[in-house]
């Protein structure tokens, strides 16, 4: 039997994190919610999200650099594909938990669930 509890904790859970114009292009943000602390990486034009840890020692990348897709962890070097979280450059050999993200009447939307 299908309860409406059950229901409910299916839904996606969206939460804004910041307004589209404080990411421009080429260009790296912190945003926090309750579950997760995200950077936002602005690429051409279209807006990731990957959360605010490099998988190799714990460090924010968003201190980081943007270069195209792949953004670098100024503490090791560690570099990671922001459109999936993909490690990309020793040391960091884990991906880093990426988000989906919607843009919605110029606010930034980050799916924690």
């Amino acid at each position: 039997m299908f309860s409406r509890k059950a229901a409910r904790s299916s839904a996606p859970t969206w939460v804004r994190v910041a307004s589209a114009s404080d990411v421009p292009p080429g260009t790296l943000r912190a945003a926090s919610t309750d579950r997760a602390a995200v950077v936002l990486a602005n690429v051409d034009g279209d807006i990731y999200a990957l959360e605010d840890r490099c998988s190799h020692q714990d460090y924010p990348l968003s201190a980081g650099e943007l270069e195209d897709d792949q953004l670098e962890c100024p503490f090791h070097g560690a570099r990671f594909d922001v459109c999936t979280g993909r490690a990309t450059q020793l040391p960091a050999i884990s991906p880093v938990r990426s988000f989906q993200v919607e843009v919605r009447d110029g606010d930034v939307f980050v799916r924690v669930d």
